[in-house]
């Protein structure tokens, strides 16, 4: 819902700014409306990564699709960098070299207040799924979007943020311009506007790189997992515990363990499956495998 409603949005603003661009002439607000434009277009990849990574896991795909999300959320990052920032700033660089001054900017300021409200209803959306993910991670908002391995909620989180940060600068670059009677002030707006969404985009770019090549859980997570596998009646010890994220909440567990008891060989390796099941029953574990450990292994503690 929360991507829909930032779609939705950024169709309307990016609209707005267009027109009070050609109307105004102003720099800052081409840099908005380029800004805008690529908001909604990466959407539409956010849409797509939402649906691609939902899908079950199937024997082509045995630790699920969930990855989908941060390939497709790479591409709209991509998408803010060359259509949003590279754009914005070779428009500064150009209007720099012939600076035009800015036609009826009340139309401008009208404009970009509405977009400022709009961007801050989707913001708003954002901000407080965020806080509630992070009470219940016991972490604040920023660290849980920097870390957050929903790659959806931390695109539209950084966007709307940039928008709203986006808006104030074209905003003010307008209103130095009308002050000083200098067009420079204008063209240095929407320079400055591109080198933020550069900046959003590779912080974007390097996080969905990072859960593509494999991502390990937090200390926190793990340990909690490491104490649910303790407290199992079935499992006496975990010499080894690996969690690696492969989608949005979804983690691929793979432990070492020793089981309670002494049973054959056999009965021992169907009581493992049946853990394995057991465990992908969780929503957060999308795979689990389990093998024994070796006696002269030490026992983790969590």
């Amino acid at each position: 819902m929360t991507v829909i409603i930032a779609f939705a949005a950024n169709v309307l603003v990016a609209l707005a700014k267009s027109i009070a661009a050609a109307i105004t002439g102003s720099a800052s607000m081409v840099a908005e409306a380029a800004h805008s434009w690529a908001d909604a277009g990466n959407e539409v990849f956010l849409i797509v990564a939402d649906k691609r990574s939902a899908k079950p896991k199937d024997k082509r795909h045995p630790l699920g699709y969930g990855r989908e999300a941060y390939v497709w959320s790479l591409i709209a990052a991509f998408g803010i960098f060359t259509a949003g920032a590279v754009v914005s700033v070779m428009h500064g660089v150009q209007e720099l070299t012939n600076p035009e001054p800015v036609e009826s900017p009340l139309i401008a300021y009208l404009v970009l207040g509405a977009a400022f409200i709009l961007e801050g209803i989707s913001f708003t959306q954002a901000t407080v799924q965020v806080r509630r993910r992070a009470r219940e991670a016991r972490t604040s908002p920023i660290r849980l979007v920097l870390r957050s391995s929903d790659a959806t909620l931390r695109a539209v989180f950084a966007e709307d943020a940039a928008a709203l940060l986006g808006i104030l600068i074209a905003a003010g670059s307008i209103a130095l311009h009308q002050v000083t009677g200098e067009a420079m002030w204008d063209a240095v707006g929407s320079i400055t506007i591109g080198v933020l969404l550069g900046v959003v985009a590779i912080v974007l770019i390097d996080r969905n790189r990072q859960f593509l090549v494999g991502a390990e859980s937090s200390r926190s997570v793990r340990a909690e997992a490491g104490r649910q596998l303790l407290a199992h009646p079935d499992i006496e010890r975990v010499t080894y515990l690996h969690l690696e994220y492969v989608g949005p909440g979804r983690l691929f567990l793979v432990a070492e363990v020793d089981m309670v008891g002494n049973d054959s060989e056999n009965d021992v390796a169907v009581e493992l499956r049946r853990l394995e099941r057991e465990l992908e029953s969780h929503e957060g574990i999308e795979t689990a495998v389990l093998s024994l450990s070796v006696s002269d292994e030490e026992s983790l503690r969590f």
